[in-house]
């Protein structure tokens, strides 16, 4: 007699919802529960397989819109364009959710949907092409940097940033660098506002005020090519490098920490850099 009536509610039909987006979320909870039941007994391609999947994707729409305004201010892109990423994140909770585990869907669906909105950040936000391991190594050193600097009382260097990631200090440097193309800005853009945040009329622009070329930034990219002649160099010359060029150190500095004087580390950079131009013209 209770399998008669089983089965009798399994076949009974769904109950028809017009506008089920405007459902209230309380209601949408309960109603989904009963339409994921449902949907797994129902037929791939069937009418009411596709009606059932509809409605819950409408009834649920209001979790995508409580997701995807917590990414409001971004300032990448419009809301709308979140919404809909977030509502593809919210068809693949759908269709991945297994009712019978006994988890509420809510909290199934709202991870896919935030994973779904942020993937879309992490490979869209990029002013310039980053390749994605420099993108995600990015994202942890953020989060290594700010552990280590509560735990230090001051910004880590690149060295301990790559120890405590594990990965190599040339790694760690270069996912530092790769994050200057997470977003761009125009150079004309007017340098300076008035106290109340009005942009100064007349005013001068960001490449008025902007400085001129860094000599050391070609020095830098020259060693960025050499690395693997700087695998070659001994434990000492290839700290005083990464001291003065990956810390920033001064010579003075550097001299200080390695108990050195400053004009014997200025002897060994010199010699050190002529060491590494002649692999680079011998390579070449």
């Amino acid at each position: 007699m209770q399998g008669e009536t089983g089965n009798r509610a399994e076949n009974a039909p769904l109950p028809l919802i017009e506008e089920a987006h405007r459902v209230a979320p309380q209601d949408a909870r309960e109603l989904s529960k009963l339409f994921f039941e449902r949907l797994g007994t129902l037929e791939e391609g069937s009418a009411e397989r596709t009606y059932a999947r509809t409605t819950l994707i409408e009834m649920n729409l209001s979790l995508v819109h409580y997701v995807a305004g917590r990414f409001r201010n971004r300032g990448n892109g419009q809301l709308e364009d979140i919404v809909q990423v977030g509502t593809v994140g919210l068809i693949k909770a759908i269709d991945r959710f297994d009712a019978s585990r006994g988890f509420e869907f809510v909290s199934f669906a709202v991870p896919c949907i935030l994973g779904e909105i942020k993937r879309h950040f992490r490979d869209t936000s990029w002013a310039v092409h980053v390749p994605r391991r420099l993108q995600e190594l990015r994202h942890r050193i953020t989060a290594s940097q700010e552990r280590l600097s509560s735990v230090l009382g001051r910004e880590p260097t690149v060295k301990e940033l790559a120890a405590d990631l594990e990965v190599s200090e040339e790694q760690a440097l270069e996912a530092i660098m790769a994050a200057n193309g997470y977003a761009a800005g125009s150079i004309d853009t007017p340098h300076g506002s008035c106290d109340d945040g009005e942009t100064h009329k007349g005013g001068r622009s960001l490449a008025d005020v902007m400085g001129a070329p860094d000599p050391a930034i070609e020095t830098f990219e020259h060693l960025h090519a050499l690395a693997p002649l700087l695998a070659g160099l001994g434990e000492r010359e290839r700290r005083i490098i990464e001291m003065r060029f990956g810390q920033e150190l001064t010579q003075a500095e550097i001299g200080t920490a390695l108990g050195l004087s400053q004009m014997h580390v200025s002897r060994l950079l010199s010699r050190t850099l002529a060491q590494l131009r002649r692999g680079l013209l011998t390579h070449g």
